[in-house]
């Protein structure tokens, strides 16, 4: 890991900075956000999905959130956006117990908005997305607006506290260590 002349404090204050301007794009991106998973999704490819206007998924996409397994909390506005899109106790599932979804799964969790066989996933989504290109952008734009604006500074509230509680996170021997296994574990496959 490259550590930088501040040491580990240095690292972990200006990676919590990163990572909250780099959520704080997608609360404030003005046009209608469509997410594509077509594979497996983890962490933050992930937790950033509640902050898309839809997410369409093929049937092999998976969504797992592994924190806690990694010494980590949640990220990307998730511990607020999960439970306000699947209730308390899937949130948990997904966020605190690392539960892995299938695109079925969370289909019906309400984190994506409609699955595609494999097969034709890319077909549909794009006979899609480019149906959408044709509608009025400003009207796009302002209806989005009209539902988003009420929510954005409880979501950038969220995003700094996140960003926070990481920021202390890596730096804690619980994490670290977990980190270490997890990646001891990768370098013997």
């Amino acid at each position: 890991m490259d550590v930088p002349p501040g040491g580990a404090e240095e690292k972990a204050k200006n990676s919590a900075i990163m990572l909250r301007e780099f959520v704080g794009c997608f609360i404030d991106f003005p046009k209608p956000l469509v997410a594509l998973v077509n594979g497996p999704a983890v962490g933050i490819s992930v937790t950033i999905l509640g902050l898309f206007d839809t997410v369409y998924a093929s049937d092999r996409a998976t969504f797992h959130t592994p924190f806690s397994h990694l010494g980590q909390s949640p990220e990307g506005c998730s511990s607020y956006t999960f439970p306000r899109i699947m209730g308390p106790a899937k949130a948990t599932e997904m966020l605190i117990f690392g539960k892995k979804l299938t695109a079925r799964e969370a289909c019906a969790q309400g984190l994506v908005t409609e699955v595609f066989p494999d097969s034709t996933f890319q077909k549909e989504v794009w006979t899609r997305l480019k149906a959408y290109s044709k509608l009025p952008p400003n009207a796009m734009r302002i209806s989005k607006q009209v539902i988003r604006n009420k929510e954005k500074e409880n979501l950038h509230a969220v995003n700094a506290e996140e960003s926070s509680v990481l920021q202390g996170r890596w730096l804690s021997d619980e994490c670290m260590n977990a980190v270490v296994s997890f990646l001891s574990r990768k370098a013997k496959l």
